[in-house]
């Protein structure tokens, strides 16, 4: 074969070829090196927490975290800045990106005893040191305003858009009514919270 190419090209183009394969192999190349470094916007604060409810309560209101008597009937007392024990979760977003984080239970409350169970969020206002109500979403980006989280309905979610270059702590509160029997047993909720950078 190497006979017949060369007579097909010649001495000449023989060397030419020779040549051009070695250029083709001595290409210079570069790389480009990137460090990928994860950056953590969200924080859990306050995962367990118990309440007392009164039989036949209507529109009564306990916070996750809470304080007070009955546990959970107020707000956590002084700034939850840096205590992760006064809030239920802290978001802190820098100049990249911004973050929504979704808001549901894993299963509803049971509609058999409570006949309202709605879910709002609060934030620490550090200017005004206080808690003020936080707006709810009903989509991840955009959407509209939401009134609260229907924790009697199974799927029903919420979502806090946080701007970037902003740092909020957040709490739940919740406005029930345990108003339709007189049963004594623990009932369990989950909430459940998912980051979602934008």
């Amino acid at each position: 074969m190497n006979r017949k190419l060369r007579a097909i090209l010649g001495v000449k183009g023989f060397l030419c070829l020779v040549s051009l394969i070695m250029v083709v192999l001595a290409l210079v190349t570069y790389t480009a090196v990137i460090t990928i470094t994860p950056t953590k916007q969200f924080n859990l604060g306050a995962t367990t927490a118990s309440w007392t409810v009164y039989i036949n309560e209507v529109d009564e209101v306990r916070y996750l975290p809470g304080t007070g008597t009955p546990a959970g009937s107020n707000p956590p007392v002084g700034s939850p800045v840096g205590d992760p024990t006064k809030y239920a979760f802290n978001v802190t977003t820098d100049a990249g990106g911004a973050c929504s984080v979704k808001i549901e239970l894993t299963s509803a409350v049971d509609n058999l005893k409570f006949s309202k169970f709605e879910i709002r969020v609060k934030w620490w206002n550090t200017t005004s040191a206080a808690w003020e109500d936080a707006t709810l979403k009903d989509a991840e980006t955009g959407g509209s305003n939401k009134t609260f989280i229907n924790g009697l309905t199974g799927g029903d979610v919420g979502y806090i858009q946080h701007a970037a270059s902003t740092t909020r702590c957040y709490l739940i509160w919740v406005t029930y009514s345990y108003d339709l029997v007189d049963t004594t047993t623990d009932v369990t909720v989950t909430f459940q919270y998912t980051p979602l950078p934008q």
